[in-house]
């Protein structure tokens, strides 16, 4: 059964809300301005005094009065909209849903189980900021619409490009090469020891339009190019297994039996190192992400022109998730001024989704409707005919440092509520493939301020990629909460700098916010022999344990992302499981 497009039951109700909303805009965004007239973000002061501009004052006293003397002005219309608009919060559903209807039903669909047994799938998760542009400045972010519409740009960029695949013509080649950062037909083929007289690479397009293959001749080593080991690419196709298969629209899975991505020299590192998982630092986002996930989008306006980007691609959005005005309806308990901030896109059709709000969310954190969504996806249907589904689980804790009591609670209701929402929703003539949890923790696994929550049980059931134990990450880690003073430093202000940035430990500590002590005492980080990592607070767990029997999940890659650079001050993560299917188990299970 499809989800209601609208969050209110009947066209009235909804009309009455439009009409008080819009009786509102008007005084809030006169509020806006006149917080944001007086908050400068360091990028605006580097410009003006760039440009020796000495009239800012002016424009903060003048722009005060005006902003002022029209939100006094607006207020009795803005008061007679929210009579209007908060009752209408007790029939919402907390949650709008955006749906575009395919010219085929199989277009968004995963047809690798009834195919092959096999798939592959890519989520992504991203804190964005978009607060009120007033608000956002307080984390030396503004221009709220403009990073939005620029955010929705970046990520259509780099999850729908081609899947292109290298192959290394050379006698000692060593099988296909798959870099996932950068589209190199476009490139400096110099930067890999190439000259202008030099053959380039011949750049071959299939019939389906996300696949593009490069021949790249490797000359005598004489020649001063760079070569690889084949230590760092996948095993000759001899001995691959059958490749998997993702036909998903704009899926670049096809024929992928588990590749790595391409070595350092092909703008690509982690795989080939002794890692247990394969993981890189890219300036793109992940080609065809199927699930994506993104928090503090708590702007009505932005959340609508993300949306609107992201469209073409992800058929299926949950947009302004969460409640507002009293909750409890009909109490004075607690106010909520925005909602979760939560925003889901998905190219599959959401079948059921559910949101909770956090009951015990205090300070500032309170004014929002933190919680968690659930969603159950439709993926196709396996070999037998049976309905193949997956559940994608996304949430934003309780932000405050030092309570992580606070934390623990809420990381309890979210396995509560997980636990029941997929109780309440599981068929019996249905396969799940994944179960993913993922979202803005607010809390990192090396600070010594977050050790009760390091050692919650949540991550004996969901895995970690990132996690060696409570307290302790890979050694390969990067942390993901940047130093908002320093968003417009050249070395981090642009995807390919904060790429070269994260790659490098010295310049990583200079921006990558450092661990929390604990009170009282004093910070020793990190410990002998062990790399400097940061605070990993954004992340993407996933179980095992709740999926069909007959499936085996494995770690494709895993992705730190710095496409957004300058837009946000966290740093974007993605992964990629490889989920196969053994046809003899289901043959049994189905007995």
């Amino acid at each position: 059964m499809a989800l209601r497009v609208s969050p209110f039951p009947n066209g009235f109700a909804a009309g009455i809300h439009a009409v008080g909303w819009v009786f509102i805009l008007p005084c809030f965004w006169f509020l806006d301005r006149l917080i944001a007239v007086c908050m400068s973000t360091t990028l605006e002061k580097t410009r003006r005094a760039e440009q020796e501009c000495y009239l800012h004052p002016l424009k903060v006293f003048f722009g005060s009065i005006i902003f002022f003397v029209l939100f006094l002005a607006t207020t009795p219309l803005a008061f007679l909209g929210f009579l209007l608009w908060a009752p209408l919060q007790a029939c919402r559903r907390p949650f709008s849903y955006h749906r575009v209807t395919p010219s085929a039903p199989e277009r968004e669909m995963n047809q690798g189980f009834e195919l092959v047994g096999k798939a592959s799938f890519g989520f992504a998760t991203a804190n964005l900021c978009l607060l009120p542009d007033s608000l956002a400045r307080f984390n030396n972010l503004g221009h709220t619409q403009r990073r939005a519409a620029a955010i929705g740009r970046h990520i259509v960029q780099g999850v729908s490009r081609p899947h292109i695949r290298i192959f290394v013509d050379s006698p000692s080649s060593c099988g296909t090469l798959s870099p996932s950062s950068s589209l190199l037909p476009a490139a400096n083929y110099s930067a890999y020891g190439a000259t202008d007289k030099q053959a380039q690479p011949r750049v071959i397009e299939h019939s389906d339009r996300d696949s593009v293959e490069v021949q790249v001749p490797i000359p005598n080593s004489s020649s001063g190019v760079l070569c690889t080991h084949c230590d760092d690419t996948e095993e000759p196709a001899a001995e691959s297994p059958t490749p998997l298969v993702n036909t998903n629209q704009n899926s670049n899975q096809q024929g992928r039996p588990g590749q790595r991505s391409a070595p350092r020299a092909l703008l690509s590192q982690g795989v080939g190192q002794g890692h247990d998982v394969p993981w890189e630092v890219s300036s793109l986002f992940p080609a065809n992400v199927d699930i994506l996930c993104l928090e503090e989008v708590f702007d009505k306006r932005a959340a609508q022109k993300l949306t609107d980007a992201l469209r073409p691609l992800f058929g299926h959005i949950l947009y302004d998730v969460g409640v507002y005005a009293c909750q409890p309806p009909c109490s004075c308990s607690s106010f909520k001024f925005f909602n979760s901030g939560l925003f889901l896109a998905s190219r599959f059709p959401v079948l059921q989704a559910q949101y909770h709000c956090f009951p015990n969310s205090r300070g500032e954190d309170a004014l929002a409707a933190k919680g968690l969504l659930s969603a159950k996806v439709l993926i196709g249907q396996n070999q037998k005919r049976k309905k193949v589904v997956g559940y994608y689980n996304c949430t934003h804790l309780h932000a405050p440092e030092g309570e992580g009591e606070i934390r623990c609670e809420q990381l309890n209701m979210v396995t509560k509520w997980i636990d029941e929402f997929q109780a309440a929703n599981r068929q019996p003539d249905e396969d799940v493939v994944f179960d993913v949890l993922c979202g803005d923790f607010n809390f990192d696994n090396c600070s010594p301020d977050d050790s009760l929550e390091q050692k919650h049980s949540l991550f004996e059931d969901y895995r970690d990629p990132c996690r060696a134990g409570p307290g302790k990450e890979k050694p390969w880690v990067i942390g993901t909460l940047l130093e908002q003073p320093t968003l417009y430093e050249d070395d981090i202000k642009t995807p390919e700098n904060l790429q070269r940035t994260l790659e490098t430990e010295e310049l990583r500590k200079q921006y990558i916010s450092p661990p929390v002590p604990a009170a009282g005492c004093p910070l020793v980080y990190p410990e002998a022999d062990q790399p400097w990592v940061g605070r990993r607070i954004d992340y993407i767990l996933y179980r095992e344990s709740s999926v069909a029997k007959q499936c085996r999940t494995e770690i494709e890659e895993f992705t730190f992302i710095t496409q957004l650079a300058g837009l946000t001050d966290h740093i974007p993560v993605g992964l990629r499981l490889n989920v196969i299917m053994d046809s003899d188990c289901a043959e049994s299970a189905d007995e």
